[in-house]
């Protein structure tokens, strides 16, 4: 078996085992609340500006390679993984030392917001082996593997990032401060 290959087969399996883990640790975690901390109900407007920024860059960065720069699109692209990690954190953070913010919209503002709610979490979870392996691909060289994952790569994570602030202004009015 030739290096590259072996470095695929060790690279999905990590894949596997990091898209799995970190969806188990963040439901376990959900439910864990801190005691005698004080609430992080600060993070939500950073988290959801974090998303924001995603989005933004991950339009630059799609600009970047169609113009040919590499070096900026794979910057661009490192630092949009590092910010989903840091949303990551802080979202654990808020969920540990904060009581969850029921919805309170009615009518059909509601079903509006739980769709974006839930195909927000549903996509997200499934944008985890999907952003690794497409950063894989990559990093391994593969250049053809990776804009075919990135075809569906971007879409997704371009998605999640949007309704994760739109998920944020729709809920803000209902935050207890």
């Amino acid at each position: 078996m030739q290096t590259s290959a072996k470095e695929e087969k060790k690279f999905n399996r990590l894949i596997t085992v990091v898209s799995i883990i970190i969806p188990i640790v963040v439901a376990i975690l959900f439910g864990v609340k801190l005691p005698n901390v004080e609430p992080l109900s600060f993070l939500p407007p950073i988290y959801a500006t974090i998303n924001g920024i995603t989005a933004v860059l991950l339009l630059v960065a799609v600009w970047a390679i169609k113009n040919g720069n590499e070096k900026l699109h794979q910057n661009l692209m490192t630092t949009n993984i590092a910010l989903s990690l840091m949303f990551l954190v802080m979202y654990i953070g808020y969920h540990m030392t904060s009581d969850s913010t029921s919805y309170g919209g009615e009518g059909a503002i509601k079903y509006v917001y739980y769709f974006i709610l839930i195909t927000h979490i549903v996509l997200s979870i499934a944008l985890i082996p999907l952003v690794l392996r497409t950063y894989a691909m990559a990093y391994l060289k593969k250049f053809e593997e990776h804009r075919a994952l990135a075809k569906y790569t971007f879409p997704v994570w371009l998605y999640v990032a949007v309704t994760g602030v739109v998920v944020y202004l729709m809920i803000s009015p209902y935050y207890a401060y």
